[in-house]
């Protein structure tokens, strides 16, 4: 947290695959993401407390599409959600629209929805549901779902795994797995 109403995140991330038919690897991307939180929790629907969060995420991709990673384009993906909690449970329901702002067209829309448990021993799983519209290919619906199990080792560093699983006949990848570091300053 940059301020009590300010949050920044940025992810990095690298990819191997075997797409082309060979192994290969490179950065697929940077996203930065400042999120504002107008309020604390604002209000309360039955047992949920709940506020809202605005934001922008950028994402810087590295242009590896020859390797068969990444998209090719940079974009900017405004997104609005409300965030629900009880006890060590987070629901997360957003709206977030990506547009290219170089390389090839990118315009979609995509509804989430991300679950958070806190679990023992400052551990926590969380759940990332993502289904896109493709507005350039009214054919295209390329969900995915994201797994993560991760532990907090200080209030400062953590450590996560992820397991990526792709939807859709337009998904960005069929599975995947990755492993993290998270940084709290």
């Amino acid at each position: 947290m940059l301020s009590p109403k300010l949050k920044l995140k940025y992810e990095v991330h690298w990819w191997n695959t075997d797409i082309t038919g060979s192994s290969e690897s490179a950065i697929e991307s940077v996203h930065l993401k400042p999120i504002y939180f107008p309020e604390k929790m604002v209000g309360q629907l039955g047992s949920w407390r709940y506020k809202t969060a605005i934001a922008v995420e950028v994402i810087l991709d590295f242009d590896n599409t020859d390797k068969g990673i990444g998209s090719g384009s940079d974009q900017v993906a405004p997104f609005v959600g409300l965030a629900f909690a009880r006890d060590k449970t987070v629901l997360i329901p957003l709206i977030q629209h990506f547009v290219n702002i170089s390389g090839p067209d990118v315009n979609a829309t995509a509804f989430r929805l991300i679950g958070l448990q806190t679990l023992e021993n400052n551990m926590w799983v969380k759940l990332d549901a993502k289904i896109p519209i493709d507005w350039e290919n009214d054919e295209a619906i390329p969900a995915t779902l994201e797994a993560q199990l991760g532990k907090s080792y200080s209030p400062k560093l953590g450590a996560y795994a992820d397991a990526f699983l792709g939807v859709g006949v337009d998904r960005p990848y069929d599975w995947g797995v990755g492993l993290g570091v998270r940084l709290n300053y």
